[in-house]
């Protein structure tokens, strides 16, 4: 276990990919991403730190910073790095494959009009070293210059071609919309194909940080809202049903508010990994905790 809160910063943002065993006889490698927040402030991050472990989570490496994630500057005032990253394996290129949005800072405090790009870096397993983040390059246009795959799951296709969720808005919109882009990776470079139906919700700031899986013949997409958690589903995974409010099988309210959700998807069935209010939880931050685990009837 790691502590780093000091009054000051704390860790956050705590995901693991996993590597398969380069060879026959040794246990997969995890590799942890996690950065350091300023309570201070909203939203500020400091660069990306990644540790391993070779006995499935049971013992850390120490934590690295990356130095190819720390702040890099726009101007005298202005500065800018990813955040909201997750690691995953992209087994058609057998690399591991981490994805996030950018976050641009004036004197430290995050702009509240900026341009947003989804960020992307790849692990070398030899030197523990993420690479420098590049862009995706998304089509030209208003729509998506505040763009991201900010805290998302994707979902990989047989054929290594990826289902990448990302949330967008312009400038002048007030509502975040959500949809799912289908890209290429050649193991270096992450290519913008084409994207499905674009969803949002006229409810405060709309939908943000989609989170996508499959299960059975079908694709789920779970995702966020200021007022209550979302899903839909989709037969190809680019194009949704219209999104309705996550609820209990009674068809009570989920109780989940502003805050991700995420799937885990396993052999004897779907599950949502979510936190609500309602649980004796009232003292905490937007109920963020505990996290609870609830199986999906898909």
């Amino acid at each position: 276990m790691t502590s780093g809160y000091d009054g000051k910063q704390c860790w956050v943002h705590a995901r693991a990919g996993v590597m398969p065993p380069s060879k026959a006889g040794d246990n997969p490698t995890m590799v942890l991403t996690t950065q350091r927040l300023e309570i201070t402030g909203s939203d500020v991050f400091h660069e990306l730190h990644s540790a391993e472990s070779d006995d499935r989570g049971a013992t850390w490496s120490e934590l690295q910073p990356q130095p190819e994630f720390k702040r890099w500057k726009i101007d005298e005032r202005t500065d800018e790095t990813i955040c909201d990253f997750t690691p995953g394996w992209h087994a058609a290129s057998a690399k591991l494959l981490g994805t996030g949005q950018s976050v641009r800072y004036y004197e430290n405090k995050v702009m509240k009009v900026r341009p947003r790009f989804t960020g992307y870096s790849v692990y070398d397993r030899v030197s523990g070293v993420w690479s420098k983040p590049k862009a995706l390059k998304m089509p030209d246009g208003e729509k998506f210059q505040s763009s991201g795959a900010g805290s998302v799951q994707r979902y990989d296709l047989p054929d290594g071609r990826i289902l990448l969720p990302v949330y967008f808005k312009r400038p002048e919109d007030v509502q975040y919309s959500v949809t799912v882009c289908l890209c290429e990776f050649d193991g270096e470079t992450l290519s913008y194909v084409r994207h499905g139906n674009e969803m949002t919700v006229n409810v405060q700031r709309g939908f943000a940080e989609p989170s996508l899986t499959k299960f059975g013949d079908r694709f789920f997409l779970t995702l966020r809202n200021d007022e209550h958690g979302y899903v839909t589903s989709s037969a190809d995974g680019l194009h949704f049903d219209e999104p309705k409010p996550w609820t209990f099988d009674d068809g009570s309210d989920l109780g989940n508010y502003n805050t991700q959700q995420h799937w885990i998807t396993h052999s004897s069935g779907l599950y949502l990994v979510y936190t609500r209010k309602g649980a004796n939880n009232d003292h905490v931050f937007r109920h963020r905790a505990p996290l609870f685990i609830a199986q999906v009837d898909p």
